[in-house]
């Protein structure tokens, strides 16, 4: 059953309101014109109407009431001036930008550019930073391949060379195809040498050997043995890389293949000191038996082989892969037989094959 999210996201509250309404506009004050309107002061001659020609005279000389409009006016203060903004010129000058200088005419005939530095360029910081990571200068270069280790390279070499190998390597046509090839793992002191055939998708995935579900059976038969993968086997493939055809389809590997390869098994043999080699499948155990690899597993199954790997003699064990177990399940008891007789088998026996 699927366990579902334990928490959801929550709806964000809503926004919040928009910005309140700006203060009204303008201080000035309206003012109403007849609150300062002043009066005429009445004439003398206002109690005794005035009569004829002497009367229109002197109407005449005296001076018309102010309008509404102008006592207003002469009684509003006056209005104050803005403050000027800009800052007054200097005194003596104006202030008006002077004009620009003229760009100087471009020369009649173009100078020559300085020589290229012929010289290697100076590395800048983070350039140094990566060129201090690489091991060698070869790192970056895009040449031809070092040429890949001999038999009595390999045979000297440690954990750290091993492995540098194995993930350079290009002896055969499987690697050369630009397939990832897929170290072992486990333990590098162990009891056990375990060796499946080639590698698997699954496997180049995982960067890990005996990937996936067929790994897991793998660990489920070890434990009832009392073995660990951790602890006392070190588990690999015979062949680091995945053979594929030319539309890209997984394939069976050749001979040249397993040949190439089993000097890197050899080796993890002798490095991890095992006594029991436990081969998973019929290319392991044809091609370390020195059997046609086509060669039914089961003229290799029931028997302890003495084998000799890197200069030692081991025993060996032949068994089914836990991928040809997945499929056939009743194939189970003889694997765990087969597991018997490698937890009972002593270095260089051999009682049959």
């Amino acid at each position: 059953m699927g366990l579902g999210p334990l928490w959801r996201l929550r709806a964000a509250p809503a926004a919040a309101a928009g910005a309140q309404a700006g203060d009204a506009g303008g201080d000035d004050v309206a003012v109403s014109e007849a609150a300062f309107a002043v009066a005429p002061a009445p004439s003398q001659g206002a109690a005794h109407p005035p009569s004829g020609a002497g009367a229109e005279a002197r109407a005449a000389a005296q001076p018309a009431p102010p309008a509404p409009q102008q006592a207003a006016d002469a009684v509003r203060p006056p209005p104050v001036s803005p403050p000027v903004l800009q800052q007054a010129a200097p005194q003596g000058r104006t202030q008006q930008e002077p004009p620009a200088a003229p760009r100087p005419a471009a020369a009649q005939t173009a100078q020559p550019l300085p020589p290229a530095p012929t010289g290697p360029r100076p590395l800048q910081p983070v350039a140094q930073a990566v060129s201090a990571l690489a091991p060698e200068a070869s790192a970056w270069d895009d040449g031809p391949a070092a040429p890949d280790a001999t038999p009595e390279q390999i045979a000297a070499m440690d954990w750290d060379q091993l492995n540098l190998a194995i993930a350079t390597c290009r002896r055969c046509s499987a690697c050369r195809d630009g397939r990832a090839p897929v170290p072992g793992t486990g333990a590098r002191t162990a009891r056990w040498l375990v060796a499946a055939g080639a590698s698997t998708a699954a496997d180049e995935k995982a960067r890990l050997p005996l990937a996936g579900d067929p790994g897991k059976l793998l660990d489920n038969m070890l434990a009832a043995v009392g073995m660990g993968r951790e602890r006392d086997v070190y588990v690999t493939n015979l062949i680091k890389c995945r053979p594929l055809t030319a539309a890209g389809a997984e394939r069976a590997p050749s001979a040249t293949e397993a040949a190439a390869c089993r000097l890197y098994l050899e080796r993890e043999a002798a490095l991890t000191g095992a006594a029991t080699v436990l081969t998973l499948g019929q290319i392991a155990a044809n091609t370390l038996l020195g059997r046609p690899l086509a060669e039914p597993l089961a003229g290799a199954r029931g028997a302890v082989h003495a084998v000799p790997l890197n200069a030692a003699e081991l025993a060996l064990v032949a068994t089914l892969h836990p991928g040809e177990l997945l499929r056939r399940g009743a194939d189970k008891a003889q694997a765990w037989a087969d597991l018997c007789r490698a937890r009972a088998a002593q270095p260089g026996q051999a009682d049959g094959g």
